[in-house]
């Protein structure tokens, strides 16, 4: 428990500073707030819209008053979480695993610097745990203590599920950004849904060994979620290639599909720091 106390302390240490960067870099002015809510009234101005006019207060006073109304600034952030068999694999400093729980902090930190509630669903095969939105540094910790401290009981990756599950359980319109490296199928309808009813973020997370395989000789093989072996000739150029091809088409494919649904998306390696892209895409939303 000590170690996993010092575990979460460090990563807090790294991620706040690079959250209120985030911060200041965008994110507040990225993800505006749900619509208007009502401040005060004042003295009608020549060019105020008429449409505002308070007729009650009008009629009391004898003058003409408006309602002035303010951006309600308070979001509900969601992280859902990939943590099956695939997140446990890296080639360089971190595992995707690593990668995804510091890229968590720094989301969850930029929230509560906005004043939003953040909650945190996993999941693998099934609904590894769900955390209800809530405010406070009290509740990021305990958000990254869980991260750190699951142990899924799936090993596949059950997307559909996941969103479908977020999509019957959030009811106000949140900001939900989806974690994974994608290696599902099946989840095209699911990702509409959740995109037409929340503001929904996908960040693909990958390995650059899953992209570009070393010329080491034969290696046996295996899949990080099912288990099955394979052997592979890493010493064949087209093997190599062909390797290099199928992550590229699988990650466009990805990108396709979450334009289609109509959400964004981001795509991450290990081994590329991920504040500078992010602060891209929230400067792009801005826009």
């Amino acid at each position: 428990m000590q170690e996993l106390l010092k575990k979460i302390r460090r990563i807090e240490i790294k991620t706040r500073g690079l959250s209120n960067h985030l911060f200041t870099g965008g994110y507040h002015s990225a993800f505006k707030g749900r619509g208007m809510s009502f401040s005060e009234v004042r003295l009608y101005s020549p060019g105020d819209d008429v449409r505002a006019i308070d007729w009650n207060v009008t009629a009391r006073t004898g003058e003409a008053y408006i309602k002035v109304f303010e951006e309600e600034r308070e979001n509900t952030m969601l992280l859902l979480l990939d943590v099956s068999g695939s997140a446990v694999f890296g080639s360089h400093s971190q595992f995707k695993a690593e990668y995804l729980t510091e890229l968590c902090a720094v989301l969850a930190f930029s929230a509560i610097s906005n004043n939003d509630k953040v909650g945190m669903l996993t999941f693998s095969d099934r609904i590894e745990s769900f955390i209800p939105p809530k405010k406070g540094r009290q509740h990021i910790l305990r958000i990254m203590r869980d991260i750190l401290y699951v142990q899924p009981r799936g090993r596949g990756t059950d997307m559909d599920t996941a969103l479908r599950y977020v999509c019957n359980g959030l009811k106000k319109r949140s900001v939900v950004f989806l974690l994974s490296d994608f290696l599902a199928s099946g989840y095209d309808e699911a990702l509409k849904v959740l995109a037409r009813r929340h503001d929904c973020i996908g960040i693909h997370c990958w390995d650059p060994l899953e992209r570009d395989l070393p010329d080491v000789g034969v290696l046996r093989v295996a899949d990080a979620e099912s288990g099955e072996q394979i052997w592979v000739d890493t010493t064949s150029h087209r093997v190599r290639q062909q390797y290099g091809l199928s992550f590229d088409a699988h990650a466009a494919a990805t990108q396709n599909l979450f334009r289609q649904a109509g959400a964004n998306f981001i795509s991450l390696g290990t081994h590329q720091p991920y504040i500078k892209p992010l602060m891209q895409f929230f400067a792009q939303r801005n826009r």
